[in-house]
């Protein structure tokens, strides 16, 4: 197993900063999801990690031992692709064993690390056939045991599922997730789906531009984004996003925008001052939907109902442009066209982000 530590990584193609300045570290045994948008950096970060790409600064190490330098072949790394790298004229036990090809195992040895590996993947059945006679859910169940069979120190998976159906994905992802908390080995997993980081990962490195937005456990990230970025990018739906001002009452702060009037109570901590331009973030499961216009203000035309059986999306288009999600009990409610109002629910957590400080949170307010 190994622990990572990554010191202020760059790497630069030309012009163009693929990753800026990251520094990240993961413990031995962790499953640590990068997550983020497409050219974000977070392959270009695992390419480093595997000594596929050279960084142009900073350091990557393994169990406190400098491998910056350090071809791939000796970093005792395994990696799993979105696309199954399986030689399509071998057969899955070959090409399991092709892994082990400049091992200075016996035969006998071979045979039985890959036996052991395709047991532990549930594809011992699918030893004789060839890449070309298997589903996909299965040519990734054989890459990922031609990846164990090494018993690498580091797993590297880059959007290994990216490409199966969504009832596959569901069902390789938990299998992922049992398969690496058995073996206990240090995982890195890639992906830009959202859904995807937030059940299997450990912790999740959000990252922006080439730069790490926040790394957290995804109860936390969810719970207390670290900027008005990582609020809009994490959960599904996403976040509501208001923008406007925070003026003081009495000792209180309120926030205003277009009509809307909203009480932040006396938060602790706050620097805000008065007629700061901030983000207002709210949860949509912390929304309730009125057919009568509330004292907050916040009204809308429904755009849209989206039912997912157990509870229904409503999507409303406020006056001032903004877009609002909430979530509804199944069945019923209003309807595409009807006007609606919107009510911050007690318990909500309500998060501001300053718009001066590049949408980091400046208080995250419970109402009671």
């Amino acid at each position: 197993m190994a622990a990572i530590s990554i010191d202020r990584l760059q790497k630069a193609f030309g012009a163009f900063q693929a990753i800026a300045d990251l520094s990240l570290t993961i413990a031995d045994g962790e499953l640590v999801v990068l997550l983020g948008p497409s050219g974000c950096g977070k392959t270009t970060t695992m390419n480093c990690m595997a000594g596929l790409e050279a960084p142009t600064s900073g350091h990557i190490l393994f169990d406190g031992r400098d491998v910056t330098a350090m071809p791939p072949h000796q970093r005792n790394i395994a990696m799993v692709f979105q696309a199954s790298t399986l030689y399509p004229h071998l057969t899955a036990r070959e090409n399991i064993a092709m892994s082990l090809h400049k091992s200075a195992l016996s035969r006998s040895d071979v045979k039985r690390r890959v036996a052991e590996a395709a047991a532990t993947v549930d594809v011992t059945p699918l030893l004789d056939k060839l890449p070309g006679h298997l589903s996909g859910g299965e040519r990734q169940r054989v890459a990922t045991a031609k990846a164990i069979v090494r018993q690498p120190s580091l797993f590297l998976l880059d959007e290994p599922l990216a490409s199966l159906d969504a009832s596959l994905r569901l069902t390789l992802r938990a299998e992922l997730v049992n398969l690496q908390k058995r073996l206990g080995t240090t995982m890195i997993f890639v992906t830009h789906d959202q859904t995807e980081a937030m059940t299997i990962g450990d912790r999740i490195a959000i990252m922006r531009g080439g730069r790490l937005e926040q790394i957290a456990t995804p109860d936390e990230i969810y719970a207390k984004p670290a900027s008005r970025f990582v609020a809009g990018f994490i959960g599904s739906p996403p976040m509501n996003l208001l923008q406007g001002t925070v003026v003081e009452e009495k000792g209180r702060r309120v926030f205003t925008a277009a009509g809307v009037r909203i009480d932040l109570g006396a938060p602790e901590g706050t620097e805000l001052q008065e007629g700061a331009a901030v983000t207002l973030g709210i949860r949509p499961e912390h929304l309730a939907v009125g057919s009568v216009a509330a004292a907050s203000g916040i009204t809308g035309k429904v755009f849209a109902v989206e039912h997912l059986g157990r509870e229904s999306i409503l999507i409303a288009d406020c006056p001032d442009g903004t877009r609002l999600r909430a979530m509804l009990e199944p069945g019923g409610g209003p309807r595409i066209g009807d006007e609606v109002s919107f009510v911050v629910r007690k318990g909500a957590t309500l998060h501001v982000f300053d718009d001066a400080a590049a949408g980091q949170p400046a208080v995250a307010r419970l109402l009671s």
